[in-house]
């Protein structure tokens, strides 16, 4: 409440200071406002902030000092029920029936006498254990049991004597359900409960409660003579004890302790979920299963904090007051809470704050409404003034006249009707030179557009120059390149071929196992003097180069135009590369559903598959996948892709991959692969067409004529 007030009077005392440095402020008019109702609003902000800071201080102290009394008597009461049932258990222990039961040897008779103490003594279960806790009494006689390991059934089997404890021991204990399980009067219809989604609680992947939190207290039985005969085991299920808590609820809040409207409540936490409690849920039924928030956990359960706030209860807001709750063990394993609703009260206290608002409010009205009616007859020259400056502003013809009141005023707006006069005058001068200086500008802009259109036509004429002085360059080096190369490599080729006709004759029958890679060493020698011819062709600098052009220009020598099947073809370009690919571990899918042949050099089709493939290996590396697509583009036409997982073509790198000598930084050719297999696609009169992305592979289009007869 007070941090509201406060920002209603802030948000006051910033109006009035951005107001204060605003030109209007500086007439005279709002100045002797100000100096009336800044103070006037400043006073009454400040009574109701203080008003409002002492009443919700005050009152919320009260509140909070009397919820921590009300936890208070509720950690008493749970104490005391403790104490009750040891006292209860001790007293059926002292008892001479229970001893004179036990000395009969009577099995049924001491169940019985249990059964009717537990009822009397509101126990959910009472069971008598042999003195070494070994052995639990049934209705059929002593059966092999042990009993449940705790600091209290520790303590109570580990004294020496009865009279090392006298009053036995009690204490509060959680059971798992493999505990709690073994334990006949323990239902888990009791126990177990669904957890209730809740707002601000501590997110959690439980979907239910499965443990059983308990009064245990046990105590030795000795017979006349003070020997020790058995160990008597009680214990109170807190899981929907709603006895306890209702009576709790009763006893604090009873009828006119809180205002109505207004409900108190007490609830037991294992953990952060309500186990038994008396706090309504959305359907007005007891809020079991819904958890506490975050920071009630993080204070109460994390840090051992005792907790006394507002806090958020389920649904609605609370005066709230919360305890952690020790086990034997003196670990927090659940929470105590006490509170009543938060709403009637503030709500009352919201309109005891309005009223006094209301009345601070009205009485500064009222004064300020005769401050302003009394200083009128003195801004009404003011606004006449202010109404002639804004017409005049808007273009309108107006002038001020003569004003009777005070001589400086009527002097005043004399002379600002002459500067009105003098105005007019000169704007229509700077009118007419205006529209002189208008035309002038617009004859040199004209002038300064021609201009900037013949500049820009010769930097595009600049440009295209510096691109054919580059591609001349590239093209001057390529030949030099391409006739060396084609010329070393000639001779190493007719050695091959000569070492070859010599080796086949010195082999006779014998070369019969290994003819096939004999044919494909001469097939390939072939292919080199082939492509080597080629080269020495795209070489010459006098004939157009189809890979640096997307217009085909017909070379001299016609190609060699022959079907060739794609399968076929794909397979041959794969077995001269099949070691690499083995070695890489790289997986080749093909896919062939063209029914057409390709019309084009076998050889140089070949080349074209080889230079795509070799590439497809350089970009995967190790361990990839090519795939090889062909199928029918169009009429008379087939497409063959050939598609990578490699790590793909930059974006700013794909226009270029066709230019000679281009690489990317990762390549170790020399920049003529895919510039020589465009100009051979191109002159077949194909096309070749690339998709990439960096990282996620490539894929090569080739696109061909097509026939039916396949070779």
């Amino acid at each position: 409440m007070a941090q509201q007030e406060n920002s209603v009077l802030m948000s006051w005392v910033a109006a009035i200071l951005r107001f204060s440095r605003t030109p209007r402020f500086y007439a005279l008019r709002y100045r002797l406002l100000a100096l009336v109702l800044v103070p006037l609003l400043l006073l009454c902000g400040t009574v109701i902030l203080l008003a409002t800071k002492w009443s919700s201080n005050y009152t919320y102290e009260q509140l909070f000092a009397r919820v921590h009394a009300d936890l208070q008597v509720s950690a008493e009461n749970f104490e005391r029920l403790q104490e009750d049932a040891k006292r209860e258990l001790l007293s059926l222990a002292n008892s001479a029936v229970l001893a004179n039961t036990l000395a009969t040897g009577s099995a049924p008779d001491v169940i019985a006498l249990l059964e009717q103490q537990q009822e009397q003594a509101g126990f959910d279960f009472l069971r008598a254990w042999s003195e070494d806790g070994r052995q639990l009494l049934t209705p059929t006689g002593w059966s092999e049991a042990w009993l449940h390991q705790s600091p209290t059934s520790e303590q109570i089997l580990s004294s020496a004597s009865a009279s090392e404890l006298p009053a036995g021991v009690v204490g509060i204990e959680v059971y798992q359900p493999e505990d709690w399980q073994l334990v006949s009067g323990l239902d888990a219809s009791r126990i177990v409960l669904p957890l209730v989604p809740t707002a601000r609680a501590v997110p959690t992947r439980r979907v239910e409660e499965e443990r059983a939190m308990l009064i245990r207290t046990l105590q030795r039985v000795v017979d006349m003579q003070g020997r020790r005969i058995a160990v008597l085991e009680g214990g109170i299920l807190l899981n929907r004890n709603f006895d306890f808590v209702d009576r709790i609820r009763d006893l604090v809040y009873g009828p006119g302790s809180l205002m109505r409207g207004s409900r108190g409540t007490v609830t037991l936490f294992i953990d952060d979920v309500r186990i038994s409690t008396n706090v309504p849920s959305m359907d007005d039924t007891r809020a079991l299963g819904t958890r506490v928030s975050r920071e009630v956990f993080d204070a109460v359960l994390t840090r051992g904090e005792q907790w006394v706030d507002r806090a958020f209860v389920v649904n609605d807001w609370y005066i709230s007051a919360y305890r952690p709750i020790l086990d034997v063990s003196a670990q927090r394993v659940g929470m105590l809470y006490a509170g009543y609703l938060e709403a009637p009260l503030r709500s009352e206290l919201l309109t005891a704050i309005a009223v006094l608002s209301v009345l601070v409010i009205a009485g500064s009205l009222l004064a300020g409404v005769a401050a302003i009616q009394g200083a009128r007859s003195i801004f009404t020259p003011i606004e006449t003034m202010t109404s002639v400056v804004r017409a005049t502003a808007a273009g309108e013809h107006r002038r001020i006249g003569r004003i009777s009141q005070g001589s400086e005023i009527g002097e005043l707006a004399t002379q600002f009707d002459s500067m009105l006069d003098a105005l007019d005058s000169n704007r229509q001068q700077i009118e007419q030179d205006a529209a002189m200086l208008e035309d002038k500008v617009q004859h040199r802009t004209a002038e300064l557009e021609r201009q900037n259109k013949k500049l820009q036509n010769s930097i595009d004429l600049l440009q295209q120059t510096r691109l054919q002085l580059a591609n001349a360059e590239k093209l001057a080096a390529l030949g030099e390149l391409t006739a060396g190369v084609a010329h070393e490599i000639n001779n190493p080729t007719a050695v091959i071929l000569g070492n070859m006709d010599v080796l086949v004759a010195d082999l006779g029958e014998g070369c019969e196992q290994v003819q096939t890679e004999i044919d494909l060493i001469f097939e390939q020698v072939f292919r080199i003097r082939s492509i080597t011819d080629r080269l020495l062709q795209y070489s010459r600098a006098d004939q157009p180069h189809t890979a640096l052009s997307d217009e085909y220009q017909p070379v001299p020598d016609q190609p060699k135009r022959v079907p060739v099947g794609l399968p076929s073809i794909v397979e041959d370009s794969l077995t001269v590369l099949a070691h690499e690919l083995d070695g890489r571990r790289i997986i080749v899918t093909q896919d062939h559903r063209a029914s057409l042949a390709a019309m084009i050099d076998r050889q140089e089709l070949q080349q074209v598959l080889v230079n795509l493939f070799g590439n497809a290996i350089q970009a995967i590396g190790e361990g990839g996948q090519i795939s090889i697509h062909t199928c029918d583009a169009a009429a008379d036409l087939v497409s063959i892709e050939v598609r990578d997982s490699g790590c793909g073509i930059s974006p700013a790198d794909l226009p270029r991959v066709f230019d000679p000598f281009f690489t990317s930084g990762k390549a170790s050719g020399t920049g003529l692969g895919l510039s020589v297999s465009y100009g051979i696609v191109r002159r077949f009169g194909g096309d070749i067409q690339v998709r990439s992305e960096l990282g996620a592979g490539s894929a090569f289009e080739l696109v061909l004529p097509g026939v039916g007869n396949v070779t």
